[in-house]
């Protein structure tokens, strides 16, 4: 079970690791192919059993309730990308010698002589955003291609398909990447790089080494994120990745692009990386008023994306028209409506402090809401770097004291209310309480900064509530 694709399953043990969105394709795929596969999973509720009675119809074997010890004779685990690195099923895969892959390596390994290559993207956020953008310009090039990977289609049935795809736009995740050991993209880009799940890693550098591994063995380009101020940067990651010759490192960044870059000059797009003269012509891409919505990291996706279209090969005006066609996932700030001159804003997705933050630079003044669990997270940069667009602060959730202190600490003349509450009628009072700071031409911006499960069953259930609570004030 080397780097090389696999092409004979009959009689292999395969391990899958895990039932879910990857276990099931992966399991009903391997056994397709004639693998002896035994699932493993260490709950045992509704869910499990139900995806279990479907994968033992087909024949293949599955534990429930069992996910620590590795089933005698397994030659391959295959496992959910979320399955932590230090769990005993891989001690004991790793004592046996025995390889361990993610659903992206299998899909990898899966892919056929003449496979579409991946253009691929991580970071820490605005990984959906770009791969969507730039599966829309691919499209407005007239390619047959699809989002796949942490979102969208099944990276394994794009891979799969009876149609082939001209070229796949790959959003992948640092949990993804830490078990895809043989991924070779045709292009990548790094979003951008902060703390965030560091209780799976272990740490910052490892989170950034798993990041880093989606530029290894890039082709055309490596595109990472020149204003960037996260230690590792980006750039660092490509600089340590080892490439195929000929591969160009090609950055993004909001100011004037230098030659090799992507940038903003006079409210326009432009591309100095992928011109025939790189040192004296750009070539015109779009206009910052293409993106939607043009908030600053929203560009910087934009451009991205951008980077791996050009780096594919497509012709400016299919980054123009692409943009324009583009539309955002909801709760990715969007504008929910506007109120007595107040302008009412949903960025529910922003679930950690970098995608907070990037959301505040978006607008001022500004009227926040925010709170919820806050994963571990420290608030006093995102607070420090903020204060000086907030108008008022209205805070909610399990750990709101945390974002309470940090406000007193580094904006102690913002007024902030603490909503006392985590029942239904929270979110209606927290958009009263912001109505009551905001004025006429302010936004009331929903980020809270941490995720929601304390009071929601996710970012999507919160966004949807604070839409509700901003449609009752209108009428």
């Amino acid at each position: 079970m080397g780097s090389g694709q696999v092409t004979n399953w009959q009689g292999k043990r395969v391990t899958v690791a895990g039932l879910g969105v990857s276990g099931v394709p992966a399991a009903r795929v391997l056994h397709a192919r004639g693998a002896h596969v035994t699932v493993v999973n260490d709950g045992a509720d509704e869910r499990a059993r139900a995806q279990a009675a479907e994968l033992e119809a087909l024949g293949v074997t599955v534990r429930l309730g069992d996910g620590a010890s590795l089933p005698e004779g397994t030659e391959l685990v295959v496992t959910a990308p979320g399955w932590k690195p230090d769990k005993p099923l891989f001690t004991a895969a790793a004592a046996a010698d025995v390889p361990v892959w993610g659903d992206v390596e299998l899909a990898w390994r899966l892919r056929g002589p003449d496979a579409a290559p991946w253009l691929a993207v991580t970071g820490t956020n605005g990984k959906t955003t770009t791969v969507q953008m730039l599966a829309s310009i691919l499209a407005a090039a007239g390619l047959r291609t699809a989002a796949v990977g942490n979102i969208g289609v099944s990276l394994l049935d794009a891979v799969l398909s009876d149609e082939p795809y001209d070229v796949l736009a790959v959003e992948l995740s640092s949990y993804q990447l830490h078990w895809a050991p043989s991924l070779r993209a045709h292009s990548a880009a790094v979003l951008n790089l902060a703390p965030d799940h560091l209780d799976w890693h272990g740490s910052m550098e490892a989170y950034a080494r798993d990041k880093g591994r989606i530029y290894e063995g890039n082709r055309v380009a490596c595109v990472y994120n020149v204003d960037a101020t996260d230690k590792p940067s980006t750039e660092d990651l490509v600089r340590e990745a080892d490439v195929e010759e000929g591969c160009r490192a090609v950055g993004f960044t909001l100011g004037t692009p230098a030659p090799s870059q992507l940038g903003v000059v006079d409210g326009i797009l432009v591309d100095r990386a992928f011109v025939e003269d790189r040192h004296t012509s750009a070539q015109e891409l779009a206009e910052v008023s293409d993106v939607n919505p043009p908030a600053p990291h929203n560009i910087a996706n934009a451009l991205a994306a951008a980077a791996l279209a050009r780096a594919y090969g497509v012709p400016a005006t299919a980054v123009r028209d692409g943009l324009r066609a583009f539309q955002p996932d909801a709760h990715r700030i969007a504008h929910v409506g506007d109120v007595d001159g107040v302008a009412y804003v949903d960025d529910s997705k922003a679930t950690n402090t970098h995608a907070a933050e990037a959301s505040l630079a978006a607008y001022e003044p500004i009227v926040w809401i925010a709170g919820g669990l806050a994963k571990g997270a420290t608030f006093d940069a995102l607070v420090a770097r903020s204060a000086k667009r907030l108008r008022g602060a209205v805070l909610i959730g399990a750990d709101r004291a945390l974002i309470r202190e940090a406000l007193a600490r580094h904006a102690p003349e913002v007024p902030v209310v603490d909503v006392d509450r985590t029942d239904t009628g929270a979110m209606p009072q927290a958009v009263r309480e912001a109505r009551r700071l905001a004025e006429p031409g302010d936004t009331v911006l929903l980020a809270p900064a941490c995720a929601s499960m304390d009071m929601f069953t996710n970012y999507n259930q919160r966004g949807d509530a604070f839409a509700e609570a901003v449609r009752e004030l209108g009428a």
